[in-house]
């Protein structure tokens, strides 16, 4: 992990986009002096502003900034010459909780556009000058006087210095996706997953891609469910299984207009058919030639239970589709235990955090 450098002269920096730092999954969080925020269930993203001029990026450098005209206009508010900021764009539901999947419906959500946000939680540039070397808590110093305490569309986001495990109790008893642990004194690695960053997710949920549909049964129409898969190590997507719901009319829809503009003629997956399975129908030789197979270009976010015993997914939910991450990226997630750093679950010496400071997103 990187230590904390001496304090210098920031090196003169052009506002652009930066390939964000990536945090590392882990099943277990650590003990000890970590500074907590919390995951987000959004897109991940840069804003960039310059010359009176904000734009948003997405974490593969595609451009958001025609999507969140309302975070476009707020980041024109920040008074600065310059800047480019980290952070996630999020939509919250009426308990002021992120969620991906009304993220994904905002054109079209009953009772009209959800809240749409920009939490803030790193800055890269500023004034001409880099950042990215200068310690966690100096960058987060520098982000509070730029932003001060705003509660409008572009917010900070909240750091908690105690135990990461007091967080995620209270994350879980809020209904959150999880927490983000990040190494006092790290430095910004554009780009890396160190593992001075690290996430820990409460749900299992995960990106997949798509690699086909079946046929549409009974009152549905366009499609019935779609197939999804990860790419092994070997370079070659395998089959993760079949994902029915999640699916409204309006997404039937428009993602059966996707796929067909993506329609090939052959499986892209390794491995298939493949015997029944005892969690439900495998994709056998029969039930493949029922399939639509499309180009392996589209991501689906997942909301899953379980992986079983034979490497499916066990009750999947189609959350949404993801335009910020390439097809190529996605694999199967992984989270390692923390040796000799345990989440300290049966620590009955272990007191509650305040209930003032776990308002954790309001």
């Amino acid at each position: 992990m990187p230590r904390s450098k001496p304090r210098e002269k920031r090196a003169a920096a052009i506002a652009r986009f930066v390939e964000p730092m990536k945090a590392l999954a882990v099943a277990d969080v650590p003990t000890g002096a970590w500074r907590t925020e919390i995951k987000f269930d959004g897109y991940r993203a840069l804003a960039v502003l310059r010359a009176g001029k904000s734009e948003l990026w997405s974490r593969n450098e595609k451009p958001l900034t025609a999507d969140y005209p309302e975070v476009v206009a707020a980041l024109r508010g920040v008074r600065c010459k310059s800047a480019v900021l980290d952070g996630e764009i999020v939509a919250l539901d009426a308990e002021g909780r992120s969620r991906f999947q009304l993220l994904q419906q905002r054109g079209d959500a009953v009772g009209g556009r959800p809240p749409i946000h920009f939490y803030v939680f790193d800055l890269l540039q500023l004034n001409g000058e880099s950042w990215m070397s200068s310690p966690i808590e100096e960058r987060r110093t520098a982000l509070e006087k730029l932003l001060g305490n705003s509660k409008g569309v572009v917010r900070l986001s909240p750091v908690f210095e105690i135990e990461p495990v007091l967080v995620l109790d209270e994350a879980r008893r809020q209904g959150l996706e999880g927490i983000i642990v990040k190494q006092p004194g790290s430095l910004y690695e554009a780009g890396r997953r160190s593992g001075a960053w690290l996430k820990h997710r409460l749900s299992n949920e995960q990106e997949f891609v798509i690699g086909g549909f079946t046929p549409p049964r009974g009152g549905r129409r366009h499609f019935g469910a779609i197939l999804v898969g990860y790419y092994a190590a070997n370079g070659k997507l395998q089959y993760a299984g079949k994902v029915g719901a999640g699916f409204n009319g309006a997404l039937l829809a428009s993602l059966h207009r996707e796929f067909e503009k993506r329609r090939s003629e052959a499986s892209p997956f390794e491995g298939l058919p493949r015997d029944r399975s005892r969690w439900g129908v495998g994709m056998t030789a029969a039930v493949m030639k029922t399939v639509a197979w499309v180009r392996p270009e589209l991501v689906a976010q997942v909301r899953f239970s379980e992986w079983t015993e034979d490497g499916l997914l066990r009750q999947p939910v189609f959350l949404g589709l993801r335009r910020d991450k390439p097809a190529r990226e996605v694999v199967r997630e992984t989270a390692p235990a923390l040796h000799g750093k345990t989440r300290g679950k049966k620590n009955p010496s272990r007191k509650p955090a305040p209930q003032s400071n776990m308002s954790l997103i309001k």
